[in-house]
């Protein structure tokens, strides 16, 4: 069975065919790096980290290209906040997202460049697109595309042009002949720091957030390339900007595969500051294993929408210690897989239809359990293989058991997680959630009083 994946451009499931035999260049829009990262970046990082790992499983030669935007408005400000230069800012967020990565097995990328580093391919860029009639410069010194002069606009997000403004969704800004149109160049201000300002044929400014991207695709992939990754709400505006940047340069094709990973909610509402439920990989990390959390979001497919909550997370604790529990007493190492096996061959078509981590886990399951019957050297060590592609199940079973076992404090979260379900009208994830702790070997005893438990 080949792979197919959903491209967001065709909007179909389509078979995986890239440019080169057995090479893929894969670029996926990255971090603006001015905080600590939170539960939607790593929502999105995670995603393509599994398609990076499946890939490679699948015996490509990836180039996986992750970019940093390390110069843009919001860098300036916190920059300005904390009396400190935009790159010691940068720096210090770098070395704090790489550090939330590794605990949670986010594998690093081939390349990660910076923006700051690619200025002059930018201006380049600007400069094709100017002599071609599809960028101008206005009044006010920046340098803007004109979207009505690139014929393809739309088609990746699927709105029109007039759609757009009869919608009145972008704001008339100065300097621009048409409100949709969007800023390559954007030149300095007074009131700027000396290092948020690069010189260009433009005169000083900083580039716009949508060239960076297509710039730094360009100078590390070529064009065309093979996948083009990112959260669902960058479809439109970046990526259609990028493809009518790109594709208006080059005349030709940009990228072959678009995809797309679903939004992040907590407890079924949009994260945001302003409604409390803001979390960072950080503050996930203070309460949970960096595996616990990793298993955690595999269970759902990556173009899904995602629901994150402690009652999930709990249940995906409890599930991931079942796995390293049937593992414990036959610590086979990982084996080299032989595909043609039922199982294996199972996983492997879970993954090849789109990357379906959750139907991958539940053969994973299947095995746990044959294993927990027969305690077979062969079953644990392709349980283990099967689990590397994923990144989980690598570590000694008794060690992860003993290191975070469930004390008395961890059954009790547990048993609010299960109440909360109730309340919820979640019964399915309430029954759940009892079974578990029954395997465990906890008597729960419900009453009008609550909840309460002892050892069985």
């Amino acid at each position: 069975m080949a792979l197919r994946i959903h491209n967001t451009l065709t909007r179909t499931l389509q078979e995986f065919v890239p440019l080169r035999a057995g090479k893929v260049g894969m670029y996926v829009c990255g971090m603006t790096i001015y905080d600590l990262c939170h539960m939607g970046h790593l929502r999105m990082m995670m995603a393509f980290d599994v398609v990076y790992r499946w890939l490679r499983t699948s015996g490509y030669d990836v180039t996986y290209v992750r970019n940093i935007t390390d110069i843009e408005d919001k860098i300036i400000q916190r920059a300005l906040e904390r009396k400190i230069t935009i790159r010691a800012l940068t720096n210090e967020m770098i070395e704090a997202m790489h550090a939330d990565l590794a605990a949670v097995g986010v594998a690093v990328p081939t390349l990660e460049p910076r923006a700051t580093d690619h200025v002059p391919q930018m201006a380049a860029l600007i400069g094709q697109l100017e002599s071609k009639g599809l960028a101008y410069r206005a009044s006010n010194g920046d340098v803007n595309f004109s979207v009505r002069k690139f014929p393809g606009y739309g088609k990746l997000s699927g709105k029109s042009l007039d759609e757009l403004r009869a919608g009145e969704r972008v704001a008339v800004l100065d300097g621009k002949q048409d409100p949709l149109d969007f800023v390559l160049w954007k030149a300095a201000k007074a009131d700027e720091p000396a290092d948020a300002k690069y010189d260009s044929p433009y005169g000083p400014g900083r580039p716009g957030w949508h060239i960076e991207c297509s710039a730094m695709s360009h100078a590390t992939l070529g064009e065309p390339f093979d996948i083009h990754g990112g959260g669902m709400d960058l479809t439109f505006p970046h990526h259609e900007n990028e493809i009518a940047q790109s594709e208006g340069a080059s005349g030709g094709e940009f990228v072959r595969y678009w995809l797309h990973n679903g939004f992040l909610n907590v407890d079924n509402q949009k994260m945001s500051k302003s409604l409390g439920n803001f979390f960072t990989i950080r503050d996930v990390l203070e309460r949970y294993d960096g595996e616990t959390l990793r298993f955690f979001m595999l269970r759902t497919h990556y173009r899904s929408p995602f629901n994150f909550s402690d009652v999930h997370l709990d249940d995906a604790r409890v599930a991931l210690r079942r796995l390293y529990t049937a593992l414990q007493d036959v610590d086979a190492p990982a084996q080299a897989i032989d595909w043609a096996e039922p199982r294996a061959a199972a996983f492997r078509a879970a993954m090849d239809e789109d990357f379906n981590t959750p139907l991958a886990l539940a053969v994973l399951f299947d095995l746990a359990g044959e294993l927990n019957r027969t305690r077979s050297a062969q079953t644990a060590g392709l349980l283990r293989a099967l689990g590397a592609t994923l990144g989980i199940l690598q570590q000694a079973p008794r060690a992860y058991l003993q290191g975070d076992s469930l004390d008395a404090a961890a059954i009790e979260a547990l048993i609010a997680a299960r109440n909360a379900a109730k309340q919820a009208r979640d019964f399915a994830t309430a029954d759940r959630l009892r079974q578990q702790l029954t395997e465990m070997g906890v008597q729960l005893k419900d009453s009008a009083q609550g909840t309460t438990w002892v050892k069985a």
